[in-house]
Formats: C-alpha cells, sequence, structure tokens
C-alpha cells in the first residue's frame, strides 16, 4: 500500500463560515491547495534472517566428549567446535593399519614366489598350469594389498571426523547437543545424522517479505529501501532490493510476491528471526502543490462531477478545458511529455480510493496497464495528464478548471499546472459521484435505444 502523505503536507479542511449576522453559509465541503512533499512508497512487514545459514554435523557417531562453543559465540573457519569419543574409529585406524601391515607382507612373500616360479617354468621344472596358479596368486596379493591402502586411508580419514570444525565465520545460532549425549554419523545414516550446531554469518541479513501485487510493476532489483524494527524503533537502516521472486503467494485470497531485501549488518544490531517494517521509496515530489484525491476527477468524469456538485452538466465544455500539456511534471529533471489521455497506476489506484472501481477491477487495470508497457514504451509515473478541479469563485459557488497532474498516491494528487497553492477548490463527494456517474450512463443507454452505448456484437 501507499504511504500516506507527511504531516507537512497534510491539506487542511475548510469551510465557509459566518462572521456576520445574515452572511449565507455554503453549501458546498471545501479545501485549499497547499504545498508540500509527496512519497510514494510500498509498504510490507517480512522477518530478518541470515543470508546463509549452516547446519553443523559430524561424519563420526557415538559420544559427545566436549563441547567448547554456546550460543551467541562467533568463530572464525576451522575452529574446534566439539569432539566425538574417538574409540571406534581408533579402533577402527589400529585394525586397518595392521590388515595393511599384512598385506603388504603377503605382497612381498607373493612377488617373490612369481618370480622363483618363473625360474622354475624356464628350467622345465614346473608346468605352465602351476606358473600359471603361482601368478594369480600374485596378483590376488596385489588387490588385497590395494583394498588394504583404501581402508586404511579412509580409517586416517575418519580419525580426523571426531573434531568438529567451523565451515565458515559466524555466529553459533543453536546449540542442539550435550557433553554425554550420542550421535549419529552424518555420513552414515539415511536420516542425515545429528545436527549439532546451526551457524550463520551475520555481518550481512535480508528480510524477506509479501508485497501486493498491485506494487510489483513499481518494483526492480536494486531499490534503496528502509527498514526499521520494533527493537530500535528510533533507528533505520538502508537496504537495498536483491531480488523478486517469480512465484506469488497467496494469502486470504490477496496475490503477493515475496520480496528480498539485502542489508549490511556490520554494526550487529539486527538479529535472526526480528520483525521488520519495510519501505521502499519508488517516486516523490518535493514543494509540489498538493490536492486531496477527492477534489480532483479526470476529463471523462468533469460532467458527472459538475452534476454531483449541482452545477449544470450542459454548461461544463470538456474539450474547450483540453489543453497542451507540459513537458515534464514540477519537481522532475528531463521527464518526457506523455499522452494526455494516458492512465497510470496512480490514477487508477486513486479512482479505487473514491470507489469508482472495485478491487477485482482495479487488478484488472493494473495487469492491462502493465501489458501495454511491454508492448511499448513504459509510462512515466512523473509525466503529466490533464485533469479537472471545481474552484470557488467570488460568489462561493464552483467552477469548473483544467489542471494537469502527476503523482498521486492514496490521500493526495500532486498539481504541476493550473493551480497555486492556497486557492480553495469544491470536494466531490464519492457517493454523488457514483450517482452522476450511474446517471448519466442511464441516459447513454437511453440515446442507443436501451442497449447501452455499445452496439450488439464484440465491445
Amino acid at each position: 500500500m501507499k504511504q500516506r502523505l507527511a504531516a507537512s503536507a497534510l491539506l487542511v479542511l475548510t469551510a465557509a463560515c459566518s462572521t456576520g449576522e445574515s452572511a449565507p453559509v455554503s453549501a458546498f465541503q471545501t479545501t485549499t491547495a497547499m504545498r508540500g512533499d509527496l512519497r510514494i512508497t510500498a509498504e510490507a512487514t517480512g522477518t530478518v534472517e541470515p543470508i546463509r545459514t549452516v547446519e553443523v554435523k559430524s561424519r563420526a557417531g557415538g559420544e559427545i566428549l566436549e563441547m567448547l562453543v554456546d550460543v551467541g559465540d562467533e568463530v572464525e573457519p576451522g575452529t574446534l567446535l566439539a569432539r566425538v569419543d574417538p574409540r571406534d574409529v581408533r579402533n577402527a585406524y589400529d585394525q586397518a593399519e595392521a590388515d595393511l601391515a599384512v598385506a603388504r607382507a603377503s605382497m612381498e612373500n607373493a612377488r617373490a614366489q612369481f618370480e622363483r616360479n618363473q625360474q622354475l617354468l624356464d628350467a622345465g621344472v614346473i608346468t605352465q598350469q602351476e606358473f600359471e596358479q603361482s601368478n594369480l596368486q600374485y596378483a590376488n596379493a596385489q588387490a588385497s594389498l590395494t583394498r588394504a591402502e583404501t581402508n586404511f586411508e579412509l580409517a586416517e580419514l575418519r580419525l580426523n571426523d571426531v573434531t568438529i570444525r567451523a565451515p565458515l565465520a559466524g555466529t553459533i545460532l543453536t546449540r542442539n547437543v550435550e557433553e554425554g549425549s550420542v550421535i549419529q554419523s552424518a555420513s552414515g545414516n539415511v536420516s542425515g545424522g545429528s545436527t549439532l550446531f546451526t551457524m550463520a554469518a551475520l555481518a550481512s541479513m535480508r528480510v524477506r517479505t509479501l508485497v501486493d501485487e498491485t506494487d510489483m510493476g513499481d518494483l526492480q532489483a536494486g531499490m534503496v529501501a528502509t527498514v526499521t524494527v520494533e527493537a530500535y524503533p528510533d533507528q533505520t537502516f538502508r537496504g537495498e532490493i536483491e531480488k523478486i521472486e517469480p512465484q506469488a503467494v497467496v494469502q486470504q485470497n490477496v496475490t503477493m510476491f515475496p520480496v528480498i531485501v539485502s542489508l549490511d549488518n556490520s554494526s550487529g544490531l539486527l538479529k535472526s528471526g526480528m520483525n521488520a517494517e519495510v519501505e521502499i521509496l519508488i517516486d516523490q515530489a518535493n514543494d509540489v502543490v498538493l490536492i486531496p484525491n477527492n477534489t480532483v476527477v479526470t476529463m471523462q468524469d468533469a460532467v458527472a462531477a459538475a452534476a454531483a456538485l449541482g452545477l449544470d452538466p450542459e454548461t461544463i465544455d470538456v474539450e474547450s478545458m483540453r489543453a497542451p500539456q507540459p513537458a515534464a511534471a514540477e519537481g522532475a529533471q528531463g521527464a518526457p511529455a506523455a499522452d494526455a489521455g494516458a492512465m497510470n497506476r496512480d490514477s487508477i489506484r486513486a479512482r479505487m480510493q473514491r470507489g469508482e472501481i472495485s478491487q477485482d477491477e482495479l487488478r484488472s487495470m493494473m495487469a492491462s496497464l502493465r501489458g501495454g508497457q511491454q508492448g511499448g514504451a513504459t509510462a512515466d509515473p512523473m509525466a503529466p495528464r490533464p485533469a479537472v478541479v471545481f474552484v470557488m469563485n467570488a460568489e462561493g459557488q464552483p467552477e469548473p478548471k483544467a489542471i494537469s497532474i502527476a503523482l498521486n498516491d492514496w490521500d493526495n494528487t500532486q498539481v504541476v499546472a493550473g493551480l497555486e497553492d492556497g486557492v480553495e477548490i469544491a470536494v466531490i463527494g464519492a457517493a454523488q459521484l457514483q450517482a452522476a456517474q450511474a446517471e448519466r450512463l442511464e441516459q447513454m443507454r437511453s440515446r442507443f435505444g436501451g442497449g447501452g452505448p455499445f452496439p450488439s456484437g464484440r465491445r
């Protein structure tokens, strides 16, 4: 959702009041255009988590003899964390060493026997068959020696497995076993073995948050985000969008997308599991003229708005109010001009806020807008577009006035041309505007014989 305007940009709602005995009281609710700052942001909540978390397990099974670190300790790569009872692996090592010695002796004996039989065969003392039997025994001795050497190397490696060391620099998050516990080997057990510690590098953290799909068209990797946590309410942490995951998540019939925000935690203040509020700056305009959303309508709705204010719709000449739009919005530098009839995301949200469209219609229009942008140039949210407000004249009556608007959030709209701050304008009630729109639509239907403004067939 979009952030509400800062206090410096709030618009004070005013009404005509009487200071004399017989001065008439205006029947119109009015407000005043004022200068302020407008920030367009996407807000969401999430959880702080490490970028990389590692489960530390032991390749050797057995009893834990010693635990050398505790939760919260910071360790370097290779730091000794725990020791496992080495008796089983020591016995296996001694046995492998003895087997290797026997295999080497057998190999030497088989080689000597083979060489003697070779000489005897040359002298014709033994038969070819007896010599081949000696050759087979020599080959078997070679194979036995290779197996013994391999088993010895494995036993030597397993002897080192009884000492568990840190795989990376980081902080111990959890300690799952105590001294005297019997653990299972990670390499020799189908369940994956026992987890001794969980550790992570906390110098860099991230926030995993869910953002409404209506804001996804405005977000991209690399955008700056501001993160606050409940533990430090007066302190903000600067982050950056690392990535936007492609798979949507639906919660309570609301479609959202996971957004990952990376944070620098060199200060060590952020802890894993903290609840965080994320604010992503999409756009902003400083020191601009601002008016409430319920005081401005599109050119298409000018006639209905006039009727809602009690004016004669026939006196509203929309075409005469249309004028060329300025090349850039106030507060923007070098923003290109846009089509006067273009409708961007902000104006669509403003219509939903006034109750003109439903949330389902909002999603459909957002999807259509994104599809149109993929097929052509991306619409600039700072590009001005035409609109109409009703300015109070000297007699206290509203008069339509064409203006150019740019950014807007859920509450206020930026005016870039056609209206100065301090001007009193009429507030257009959402219910009255809807009623006037419905009446105008009914009139259009009646002109086409009651079948609607479109002939039968494809619309």
